[in-house]
């Protein structure tokens, strides 16, 4: 019986930390490959409005985005209530939207340049008014392919 007994002198072996490196390294390849950056830090509010025939645009980074909405509390004091137009991430006017897609087409590839695709994110209460000048600015700019984001409708 003495043989498995246990003497009280002995100590725990030390943990390794041989593989500690690998583990980190593997967490961190994780986190930068599921992270996104984003791109437009939003002034504006956009509640997308809900569709039923939806689909999703296959070449995302042919996709210029324009939001329209209600500015974010902080920026109410001095650009008011009323929808307002956002081009990247500055506030802009209808006139400014030519330019905006000019600057658009010129970081693009010259072969890209005919599919680039002008979205409108425009917040579900804002009025069409703002919408269609918008549109007509983006004719006479001669970017024809607009299309509208919207979301889901709730299950």
């Amino acid at each position: 019986m003495s043989k498995f007994k246990k003497s009280s002198n002995k100590e725990l072996p030390p943990i390794s930390t041989a593989s500690l490196p690998d583990i980190v390294f593997m967490l961190l390849f994780f986190f930068m490959v599921t992270t996104t950056m984003r791109e437009v830090t939003l002034n504006v509010r956009v509640k997308l409005p809900t569709a039923t025939e939806l689909s999703k645009l296959e070449k995302k980074s042919l996709v210029s985005f324009i939001y329209i909405g209600e500015p974010l509390r902080q920026y109410q004091s001095k650009f008011g209530i009323a929808p307002r137009i956002q081009l990247a991430d500055q506030f802009a006017s209808v006139s400014d939207i030519s330019n905006f897609i000019i600057a658009e087409r010129e970081a693009r590839d010259e072969a890209e340049r005919p599919r680039m695709i002008v979205s409108l994110k425009v917040d579900e209460n804002t009025k069409m008014g703002i919408v269609t000048e918008v549109k007509q600015e983006l004719r006479k700019a001669a970017a024809l392919h607009i299309n509208y984001s919207s979301r889901k409708p709730a299950q």
